[in-house]
């Protein structure tokens, strides 16, 4: 009989790529890692790893043998899953992994619901870009993460991850209530020599920000690059810069502003993903409640001018 601890070693190594890598996400030494897929090579009797210069690559037989692990982890989760349902209340540790303006405006309501209903789960909430965020869902070092997706960027569905939309949340443009940039233009070409604060290249919403300023036929002049949303609204409060900024925000963080609509009603999703197999887990279905309630209670400015396409 294989070794399930060895199996998941092997499926984290596919996932990570490297044995330190391995080593940090699971608190081994690499040599302890090695050793592990040393054994694991003389229980399948087939070989598993080929060095390529200073790395290891798994061979086809390794790659085979993640595929049934895949399997066997996630069965093994609905079987978790179930039993959790047989019990009277829902507790244990949940570990959500969350971009920053997701914790920073339903973080705590969803906190707050779920020590009503489930005073016996403990959710443990990190802040992780959305590609750190899937790598480490996959992995099991988180359980349900939150993700977004930009109009004309699709997010793919990862393998093995279950994806649930929360909300479509519409963006919008924040300019300042004084100052040489609080006239409201008719157009997002009137915005070329306006400064702005983005969040960075590379990120769904930074991406997604350039594309729409260049569509207009400008490079955006960026003042402040960063994937801090309270501080883009300050620089526009302020009087320095304008920015895009979705509705979940724009309750609470952006008195002093003005929110003008964009052609076309741009909208992000923003979904929660959970490895296929810990889907039904009564801990993931609670808070996913507790998300749409909190998304649902939210009571977002809406903007009073649009510009036009």
């Amino acid at each position: 009989m294989l070794n399930v601890t060895r199996l998941r070693i092997l499926r984290e190594l596919h996932v990570r790529g490297t044995l330190a890598q391995v080593a940090r996400a699971l608190s081994y030494t690499p040599s302890a890692i090695s050793q592990q897929l040393s054994i694991l090579e003389r229980e399948t009797g087939v070989q598993l790893l080929e060095h390529v210069g200073r790395r290891v690559r798994l061979t086809d037989d390794a790659l085979a043998l993640v595929a049934h692990t895949e399997i066997v982890l996630a069965q093994l989760e609905r079987a978790e899953a179930d039993l959790a349902a047989a019990q009277p209340s829902v507790r244990g540790t949940l570990r959500l992994a969350s971009f920053q303006t997701v914790v920073l405006e339903i973080a705590p309501a969803v906190l707050t619901l779920l020590e009503r209903s489930h005073p016996a789960l403990q959710v443990e909430i990190t802040m992780r870009d959305v590609d750190t965020a899937f790598g480490g869902l996959l992995s099991s070092q988180f359980d349900v993460i939150l993700g977004e997706e930009y109009p004309g960027l699709p997010d793919p569905v990862r393998e093995g991850a279950d994806r649930t939309d929360l909300v479509t949340d519409p963006i919008y443009l924040a300019i300042p209530s004084h100052g040489p940039w609080s006239s409201a233009p008719t157009t997002i070409a009137e915005l070329a020599a306006t400064p702005w604060a983005l969040d960075p290249p590379g990120s769904a919403s930074g991406d997604w920000a350039r594309i729409v300023c260049r569509s207009a036929g400008f490079e955006p002049q960026i003042r402040f690059e960063g994937p801090d949303p309270l501080l883009h609204a300050h620089l526009v409060r302020t009087g320095h810069a304008v920015a895009f900024v979705p509705a979940l925000i724009a309750a609470d963080h952006l008195e002093g502003t003005q929110l003008v609509g964009l052609p076309g009603d741009p909208l992000r999703i923003v979904y929660t993903a959970v490895r296929d197999g810990r889907a039904g887990h009564p801990a993931v279905r609670a808070i996913r409640e507790a998300l749409a309630q909190a998304v649902a209670e939210r009571q977002p400015q809406r903007p009073r001018r649009r510009v036009r396409g």
